[in-house]
């Protein structure tokens, strides 16, 4: 693969990793995104799957609720004012594996190599979740050991106050201690002194 080729790759992998969306807890691409990389009409598209239902299992293709389909339009920033601005259908979400079955029944060189990118996408999607997963255990066990670190700190606080509370007894005992001797040591000397 030359250069070129793999730059291309990597732009249309990263191109890809922007249009796959979470929904319902899945990793998704829409039926409109697809349709455009396939270079395909998006009633075509619809068209094969129906035609081709048994293929598409719920956990392989669902067809979006009317909340979903806006929470999506607002998430992505494109919702457009006017009349005909957005389909009236609701679009259909393709998980990995449903974009999977996609390749077999469109049957286009594009398609081919726009799944190849596609399941590239996921994969990359995949290990970027595993990454920032270890990183959430690092930073996770780097604050149970800074709690750690605060709870012993805040025992020797604990001891270091016991240990002042005790020395400013036990000198508040000896201040007393020392003034009974000095006020026995002046009625020693006042008896003394007495002819």
């Amino acid at each position: 693969m030359g250069n070129a080729q793999a730059i291309q790759k990597t732009a249309d992998v990263e191109v890809i990793k922007n249009r796959i969306y979470e929904v319902r807890g899945l990793r998704v691409m829409l039926d409109r995104d697809l349709a455009e990389l396939y270079e395909v009409e998006v009633a075509q598209l619809k068209r094969q799957v129906r035609r081709n239902i048994e293929r598409f299992p719920e956990d392989f293709m669902f067809e979006l609720t009317h909340d979903e389909q806006t929470a999506l339009r607002c998430q992505k920033g494109t919702i457009k004012n006017g009349r005909g601005q957005h389909s009236k259908y609701m679009s259909f979400a393709f998980t990995e594996e449903g974009v999977a079955m996609l390749s077999g029944i469109l049957h286009s060189q594009t398609a081919i190599q726009v799944n190849i990118n596609i399941m590239r996408a996921f994969v990359a999607i995949r290990h970027a979740v595993s990454a920032w997963q270890g990183v959430n255990l690092k930073v996770e066990q780097l604050s149970h050991k800074v709690d750690q670190l605060n709870n012993y700190v805040e025992e020797i606080l604990h001891d270091q106050n016991d240990i002042n509370r005790m020395q400013d007894e036990t000198n508040n005992e000896l201040s007393l201690q020392i003034e009974a001797i000095n006020n026995a040591l002046d009625q020693l000397r006042e008896e003394s002194e007495k002819p």
